[in-house]
């Protein structure tokens, strides 16, 4: 039996057209491109985590010559903020890479790894992970990574 999955999300042109909160933390994760360490692939990518407190943590790509050994920044900040603030759970992630401290104009979507830990905070958080992917061109706003990643790999 075929069967048709349905993702929805928002579209948005520019960051004007944001609410405030995702605004402030889509700005957060553009500046944390500036920490970025990539060397080889000359793809920074930032990312923030906007905390159930209010707090908002930031993270960086960070590679390394012995590939695979670098980090995505989702998970740079995800592992910081859960490291961090054990009792204070996600509530929203904004990821875009930059191009001499801009938005770059192709969306930096998060990879499979990564999306696989976000289904793992959403699941310790008990609700939807808000997800926003930004670019010069584009903001895409998912709301649950389930929209990402619709067959999410659970323990047994």
């Amino acid at each position: 039996m075929l069967k048709t999955l349905k993702i929805e999300y928002a579209e948005f042109s520019s960051m004007e057209e944001l609410q405030p909160a995702d605004a402030e933390l889509l700005e957060k994760a553009l500046e944390a491109t500036s920490s970025s360490y990539s060397p080889y692939s000359h793809y920074p990518v930032g990312a923030a985590v906007r905390m159930s407190d209010g707090r908002i943590v930031a993270g960086s790509n960070q590679e390394n010559a012995a590939f695979p050994s670098g980090l995505c920044a989702e998970r740079t900040a995800i592992f910081s903020a859960h490291a961090n603030y054990p009792d204070s759970n996600m509530e929203a992630i904004a990821i875009v890479s930059s191009e001499k401290g801009k938005m770059a104009g192709i969306p930096a979507f998060p990879c499979g790894a990564c999306r696989q830990v976000m289904a793992e905070s959403q699941k310790r958080a008990g609700a939807p992970l808000r997800i926003i992917v930004g670019s010069a061109c584009r903001i895409y706003i998912f709301n649950g990574v389930d929209s990402l990643l619709p067959f999410i790999f659970t323990a047994i």
